[in-house]
């Protein structure tokens, strides 16, 4: 029978055409999977690269915090620090900071920083009042308000220092908080000056609400209740932290905040603030004068200081500035008096 001369795939021709066909197409094959590999794997880095901190530092700001602790405050990302022209890793200074900033996003990126700096203390105890903290427990002095986080350095340092953490981020108390503290610590090995290491705090304290000012009982003090100024008619509010340690704030604001607020505080953390005496000022019993607006006494062996700042009226009633108690010393020694029953000190007065 004779063979058609297209059926020839039988022959060693035909076997040999298809073979080579063959094995063109698996190279194609081969080909293609590698460079659809590639494409894969080259996304995959991208998106690392974007989106986590996969080969970026382990920690910043020579051991301000590590990068997992700046993930919890600031969330995930690829983490690069900047630091000041005048940054010192044992310096302290207003403009001392290092800003560590977490990027995140595949195409459209965001950012978020945080502000690592070491201050002093300059203007006594007053510098920490803010009577919208949320004060740490636990065995570290520290506090987190919406715009900070703010812990001391450990014991054997200078006293006076705190760890200043800002993040721009409302919320994340916990975790600004545990960010403070891992800074005191770092900052406090730079220094060499740490006793021992702060454990981060077990909790915090709530936020005070604000509310109407008793005043009869200002601040929820029973007893401290000073003669008000009968032109200040504002509708007030005052807000109060709902712990003592290791400062105790009262803040009385007048509608749009107005005029600086009435700052009353009690710091009854002895490390908070240098202090000395002012010669030339007359001492309210046993409280001394120590900073602008500050008065020291020992309480139950402790120093304590307490703080009254702020309270004058841009505008009262009738067109003039004025405080808000017009009878400042009438104010300390109530103050002094009510304060210092509320955290069980000897009279003072």
């Amino acid at each position: 029978m004779k063979i058609n001369d297209n059926e020839d795939s039988g022959t060693p021709a035909g076997l040999a055409e298809r073979t080579s066909a063959t094995r063109a197409r698996k190279r194609r094959l081969v080909v293609v999977t590698l460079a659809l590999s590639l494409i894969l794997a080259g996304a995959t880095g991208f998106a690392a690269y974007r989106l986590t901190n996969v080969g970026g530092p382990g920690s910043v700001c020579d051991g301000a915090a590590t990068a997992d602790q700046v993930h919890d405050a600031a969330g995930p990302g690829r983490i690069s620090e900047y630091k000041s022209g005048f940054y010192d890793r044992t310096g302290v200074s207003t403009g001392n900071t290092c800003i560590a900033t977490v990027t995140s996003g595949l195409f459209e990126t965001s950012k978020k920083e945080v502000w690592f700096t070491v201050r002093p203390n300059q203007e006594g105890p007053r510098e920490f009042a803010a009577g919208n903290a949320r004060l740490f427990s636990g065995g570290s002095a520290g506090a987190v308000t919406p715009d900070l986080a703010w812990a001391l350095l450990p014991e054997g340092c200078p006293k006076g220092l705190r760890a200043e953490v800002r993040t721009h981020v409302e919320g994340h108390d916990e975790a600004r908080a545990r960010l403070a503290v891992a800074f005191a610590n770092g900052a406090a090995r730079n220094r060499s000056c740490a006793d021992h290491v702060l454990p981060a705090p077990t909790s915090l304290s709530a936020r005070g609400a604000e509310t109407d000012p008793d005043w009869n009982n200002l601040c929820g003090l029973p007893g401290l209740a000073p003669a008000k100024d009968p032109n200040a008619q504002w509708a007030y509010r005052q807000q109060v932290t709902t712990a003592f340690d290791p400062i105790w704030t009262c803040t009385i604001s007048g509608p749009n905040k107005l005029g600086l607020p009435q700052i009353l505080a009690i710091t009854t953390e002895p490390r908070a603030a240098t202090a000395t005496p002012h010669p030339d000022a007359d001492p309210y019993g046993r409280a001394k004068l120590v900073a602008r607006g500050t008065y020291a006494a020992t309480c139950q062996g402790r120093e304590v200081y307490f703080t009254i700042d702020g309270g004058h009226e841009a505008a009262l009633a009738g067109g003039r500035g004025d405080y808000l108690f017009s009878d400042q010393k009438d104010l300390v020694r109530q103050f002094l008096t009510a304060g210092g029953k509320a955290i069980g000190c000897e009279p003072i007065l």
